[in-house]
């Protein structure tokens, strides 16, 4: 299964009036995990970058000129997340400045129902504690040593950690491996069993003669029986039964 981590930064909070996305990343999970595939873009918002915003994610003015604009980039950045899954800490935030970016490049909008928003389940798994992307990382235990500001690549990797905590963390990576050590050494390993050898000297037969003559007394009343020929013995013993199942 194919999901997207994501993340932008914008120049402010009002993603209906004069704010922009300056930046979007992405980072490819398969199977909950980073597959180090990713998409990462600096975006001219054809505006200012407020001293408060710079503030929080390190991204300048200057850092944007010449960048490509949104426009220029929707096409590419739609086609990496594809119809994947996304996951997203804050969603709404997210996709509210996405939606409108994409609305300016005449593109479609991306549907909440594709998204898995970390915060929800982060509320959901602890109720009434803090629940930010730093505070889950410290709960986790997931090294923040690379994030001096709020870049969006870093804090979509760092996110990946934090989702796989989240839908199960450990118990997660222990249910695959166990998965795969029972493939090798169940199933796996009894195809290369080898057959059992045969005893030296048969075990005598369990069926008594008596058995043997009543049996014979009821196959008789079957009458037009093409079988009846046959002979009724116990030759073989059980471990020879036993290595041809195998």
């Amino acid at each position: 299964m194919r999901e997207i981590v994501l993340d932008t930064e914008t120049t402010g909070l009002d993603a209906k009036g004069a704010d922009r996305v300056i930046e979007v990343a992405c980072v490819e999970l398969v199977n909950h995990f980073p597959t180090s595939v990713s998409f990462h873009r600096l975006i001219d918002p054809l505006r200012d970058v407020p001293i408060e915003a710079y503030n929080i994610h390190g991204i300048s003015t200057a850092d944007l000129a010449g960048k490509p604009k949104f426009g220029e980039v929707a096409g590419d950045f739609l086609d990496f997340i594809g119809d994947a899954p996304l996951i997203i800490h804050n969603a709404g935030f997210d996709i509210a400045f996405l939606n409108a970016e994409l609305q300016r490049a005449e593109r479609l909008p991306l549907s909440m129902d594709r998204v898995v928003d970390t915060l929800l389940l982060a509320r959901r798994k602890h109720p009434g504690g803090p629940n930010s992307l730093d505070a889950l990382c410290k709960r986790y235990n997931v090294d923040t040593a690379a994030r001096v500001k709020h870049g969006a690549l870093v804090d979509c990797e760092l996110l990946a950690a934090v989702y796989l905590e989240l839908i199960g963390g450990h118990q997660t990576k222990l249910d695959l491996a166990t998965a795969s050590t029972a493939n090798e050494t169940g199933a796996g390993r009894s195809r290369r069993r080898k057959a059992l050898p045969s005893r030296p000297q048969p075990l005598p037969s369990r069926i008594t003669v008596a058995e043997i003559d009543a049996h014979r007394k009821f196959i008789e009343t079957l009458k037009g029986a093409t079988w009846l020929d046959a002979p009724l013995t116990n030759d073989s013993s059980p471990g020879d039964e036993d290595a041809a199942a195998d």
